[in-house]
């Protein structure tokens, strides 16, 4: 006679308690755009059988409807919904990047200002006071102009561009880190800075990273689309949300279609990146979760 494994049935059941617990008040209809959003940048060639950059021009602004374009299509008979998807995989894959530069280029100077302290911290925010102080549209409007129009390039500038929050606010973290007793008393032990910032100080920084990370990818989703809608993001023809709405501005009044789908795609995004953020921070301050 057949018996379940008791052992794995709890543990699935564990599991799957853990994740409803983990999930409770979460924005799940945002965290399910966010996972769409992931699994576009990852199958995109999959999920549409049309090529984003290859139209028919037989077949040009054709109407939304119950068709093989059921989103209808451009004014060089480009799918909108293989549009769409693609720009949906660029800001995706623009975001997710940026954000990993600023914040490695942020958590790095927070804590080796935070860590050293002295001079080294005066010098290190005085130069975060600096970048804060430029505007940063303008900057990155001008260097992308110098450098030319890619994908590398709009990466690179805003994830340059965007690391003096992440500085900030982490800086207070490592301070409040590295004032506590087992700090201090590692520091006793003989225990080294490069030991104190692994094993005590960068573990301590993971949730309010992960929070700041979140919230700033809306942000970098609306410069990265507000770049190529002046084509100085993704170059032509290549798909992109900005882009998208930038070629949508002669047929605003006539054809609808054109400029609602790639609006309609920055809102979720930067929407559902905002709510997630949100109660990311919820969820990890003590003082804001709800009992």
């Amino acid at each position: 006679m057949f018996r379940p494994n008791v052992s794995l049935s709890s543990r699935i059941l564990a599991t799957v308690k853990w994740l409803f617990e983990a999930l409770r008040g979460a924005p799940k209809l945002s965290l399910l755009f966010l996972v769409f959003c992931v699994i576009c940048a990852a199958f995109a060639p999959w999920i549409t059988p049309f090529d984003p950059t290859i139209g028919d021009l037989e077949n040009t602004l054709a109407i939304p409807g119950w068709n093989a374009h059921f989103l209808g299509t451009d004014h060089l008979g480009r799918d909108l919904w293989t549009r769409l998807v693609y720009g949906i995989q660029t800001s995706a894959k623009v975001g997710i990047l940026a954000v990993f530069v600023s914040g490695a280029a942020g958590t790095l100077i927070a804590v080796v200002a935070g860590v050293f302290k002295g001079w080294i911290d005066g010098v290190l925010m005085q130069i975060t006071d600096a970048f804060q102080a430029l505007p940063f549209l303008m900057v990155a409007v001008t260097v992308l102009a110098l450098l030319g129009p890619s994908t590398t390039n709009v990466i690179l500038v805003l994830g340059l561009l965007r690391w003096m929050s992440y500085a900030r606010i982490l800086r207070s973290e490592v301070f409040r880190v590295t004032e506590t007793d087992y700090v201090r008393l590692a520091i006793v032990a003989g225990a080294g800075k490069s030991r104190i910032i692994s094993r005590h100080v960068f573990p301590n920084l993971i949730n309010t990273l992960v929070v700041i990370a979140t919230l700033e990818l809306g942000t970098v989703v609306i410069f990265e689309s507000a770049l190529s809608f002046l084509g100085l993001g993704v170059p032509a023809p290549g798909a992109s949300l900005g882009t998208m709405l930038a070629d949508s501005q002669s047929y605003l009044y006539n054809q609808w279609w054109l400029p609602v789908w790639p609006g309609v795609g920055i809102s979720l995004l930067v929407m559902s990146a905002n709510l997630t953020g949100d109660w990311l921070r919820d969820r990890t301050d003590p003082t804001r979760r709800q009992l």
